[in-house]
């Protein structure tokens, strides 16, 4: 979207914001409930029902994703990219408390964990996973570095996929070969479960302006992955293009530049969606090609598909039962709909109280919870010790 256009849809939204409430009441907009707030995040185990102590440097572990297993079981990621020292980047959430601090238990395990470890073979920085409930597994997306290193260390970039009933490794995906150590930011991951194959969103953040942005498919079978797309100009920034978020620009003086963000699958994994969070439209792709490694880039380039405007700048995506698309929204704090029969889009719910809507995920109760946690200013260092709020959102 060009910039006049864009802060024309900027000014509208602040308008639907003002009326979101009354919306709401009339049954035209859903209404979001904040689920869960917590007051940091803990993996210290506290006696009875007290709450235990923060971790120390709380505002340096923003929760970001969030799926469920079958068993109702919260998954959250809390990457390592404004702080290294968090004893884990891959937990367990016990949704149980509704505030106080998040306890959280690290999966697979602490040691798993390890910034120290070996980094071929330790979860060092996880912002993307994915909770197969049909294989019963956890794929872990890992971008290697974290914060603080210029570049990932070798062997460092990887999927990790995790028996979700013993807790032990099934199988590594090396991406080394497929993604820049300096240059690439492995951000999101989806997988098709019956075939077996992960689709990785690599938005270049590192390399920005000029991003390395590009989809990466990894065969779990072969245990090999290809990049496609790479560059192509429905992954990369769009030109012009400011991130907002509550009505100001997000990092001023050194805008945030990031490319391809969250993916997504249609229910019969024939469609592989995204969108860019520096620009404003959502794409989708046959899968068939971007399987077939015979296919030529031209074949590809050509069939990727713009499914127009969402109305603000995003973050994470996910797909309902249906098909149907939510998308959330970092600059109207809400949800976006994008029903694909009809190829509509339409902001579903949002609030004032949203700052930074993240990951949406499916709940067991077929929800939409989705993690705001104001990250935006978490990663400029504007957040102080003891002020951060990880909150979940919840729509019915």
């Amino acid at each position: 979207m060009k910039n006049q256009t864009f802060f024309l849809a900027a000014l509208a939204a602040a308008g639907v914001l003002s009326m979101s409430a009354a919306a709401a009441d009339a049954g035209a907009q859903p209404a979001l409930e904040r689920w869960r707030s917590y007051t940091g995040v803990s993996w210290t185990a506290a006696p009875g029902a007290s709450d235990p102590a923060p971790f120390a440097n709380s505002v340096g572990a923003p929760i970001a994703g969030i799926h469920f297993d079958a068993a109702g079981r919260a998954f959250v990621s809390t990457p390592r990219l404004v702080a290294a020292d968090s004893p884990a980047t891959l937990s367990l959430l016990d949704t149980t408390t509704q505030g106080g601090p998040a306890r959280l238990t690290a999966f697979p395990s602490l040691e798993a964990n390890a910034v120290s470890g070996a980094p071929a073979s330790h979860l060092r920085n996880v912002l993307g996973f994915y909770i197969d409930r049909r294989n019963g597994w956890l794929w872990a997306l890992d971008q290697g570095f974290v914060a603080g290193e210029a570049a990932a260390p070798e062997g460092g970039q990887k999927i990790m996929v995790f028996d979700l009933r013993t807790q032990k490794l099934v199988k590594t995906i090396a991406l080394d070969a497929v993604a820049d150590r300096k240059g690439s930011f492995l951000n999101d991951i989806v997988v098709d479960e019956g075939r077996r194959i992960a689709y990785v969103s690599d938005s270049g953040l590192r390399s920005a302006p000029h991003n390395q942005a590009a989809i990466i498919v990894a065969d779990f079978a072969s245990g090999r992955a290809r990049r496609v797309l790479d560059r192509h100009p429905g992954l990369m920034p769009e030109p012009g293009v400011k991130v907002m978020s509550h009505g100001e620009e997000v990092w001023p003086g050194k805008p945030l530049v990031l490319g391809v963000n969250g993916i997504a699958l249609s229910p019969d994994g024939a469609t592989l969606y995204w969108t860019v969070t520096t620009g404003t439209h959502a794409y989708a792709v046959p899968t068939a090609l971007l399987r077939d490694p015979r296919a030529g880039k031209a074949a590809l380039a050509s069939a990727v598909r713009g499914l127009g405007e969402v109305g603000g700048n995003t973050d994470g995506i996910v797909t309902d039962a249906a098909g149907r698309l939510y998308i959330t929204d970092v600059s109207r704090n809400g949800i976006v709909e994008y029903d694909p029969e009809a190829g509509t889009m339409r902001l579903l719910a949002s609030d004032e109280g949203v700052r930074w809507p993240d990951t949406p995920t499916i709940g067991p109760d077929g929800h939409l919870v989705f993690t705001a946690s104001n990250l935006n200013r978490h990663f400029a260092g504007q957040v102080k010790p003891g002020e951060e709020r990880y909150e979940l959102w919840r729509l019915k």
